[in-house]
């Protein structure tokens, strides 16, 4: 008998299912720690900042595989153990002494304890890691950074806008993931990114924009606000900023040779893969409300 043409072979289920369901487990919890506020929203940050740095050490501690010819293909290496350690430590200590002053009363401004725990842990992993140290700090930065900037745009004493700024933020990249997975199945098209990323498409893209803009669209009308299309557009151009944080990640699993960072998140390749993001966007909020009047919310 001749074995069965690709026409009719059976296609691999899509995880879609399964990332709804752990979606509509995490988001009810993000969104109830974050109106609560401070202790236990810097908790929950802290402890998920915590879960990154240690995806990000476990990727980064991973070397060519010389049985394998291929650019990406890597092993672990079986001495990351300590620099791991470090990583994580590092990340967490910044922003516990960044959040809990009254306990544990910090020396450093927030961006100064970043730089420093990223030059600590470059320099304390050198001796046995060499270049691959340069790894492990950037992931202080890059964990530490948006985790911190969350925070900040959560708190906004400013304006008192935190929590809606969070929800809007939440729903946006949600939206973008979603606007961007159904636009690229259903349309297909170009590839955006087709090295980093073969399945992202230009019209997945352009369906996330559209999403976000929506996003924007219900937002501006519920808050009143007096250029409704001024939100529809910033949050398209952070749809764009989403997918780059998206991409960026997908990069750096793909420059180690791993598609998982872990399982914690079923139908995720990670903590990592479901909040990269989230990551991008936290940070560009945390930008415009710095620079302008609080949170973005009250003064577009």
């Amino acid at each position: 008998m001749a074995p069965p043409s690709s026409a009719t072979t059976t296609k691999k289920p899509s995880n879609l299912a399964v990332r709804i369901i752990s979606a509509l487990v995490l988001i009810p919890i993000v969104l109830a720690v974050g109106y609560l506020g401070h202790p236990w929203f810097d908790l929950f940050v802290i402890l998920f900042a915590g879960v990154m740095a240690w995806e990000w050490a476990r990727i980064a501690g991973r070397k060519r595989d010389p049985l394998d010819p291929s650019p990406a293909a890597r092993i672990a290496v079986s001495d990351t153990a300590p620099a791991s350690l470090l990583v994580i430590g590092v990340v967490v200590a910044a922003l516990v002494l960044d959040r809990f002053p009254e306990a544990i009363p910090a020396l450093l401004p927030s961006w100064a304890l970043i730089l420093v725990g990223t030059s600590v842990t470059i320099l304390a992993t050198w001796p046995a890691h060499g270049r691959r140290s340069l790894w492990f700090g950037l992931g202080v930065l890059y964990v530490a950074t948006p985790a911190m900037a969350m925070l900040w745009v959560r708190d906004d004493p400013a304006t008192g806008q935190g929590v809606m700024t969070l929800v809007w933020i939440l729903a946006l990249v949600i939206a973008t993931d979603t606007g961007a997975y159904a636009a690229g199945r259903s349309i297909g098209g170009p590839k955006l990114a087709p090295r980093i990323s073969p399945n992202k498409t230009w019209a997945g893209l352009l369906g996330g924009m559209a999403s976000a803009a929506l996003v924007g669209l219900v937002f501006g009308l519920l808050l009143h606000l007096p250029s409704v299309w001024k939100l529809m557009i910033l949050s398209s151009g952070l749809a764009v900023i989403e997918q780059v944080g998206d991409l960026l990640e997908s990069a750096f699993k793909r420059r180690f040779g791993m598609k998982d960072s872990s399982h914690i998140i079923p139908g995720h390749g990670g903590v990592l893969d479901r909040v990269d993001g989230l990551l991008a966007v936290s940070v560009a909020v945390a930008a415009l409300d710095y620079f302008g009047e609080g949170s973005v919310l009250s003064w577009l």
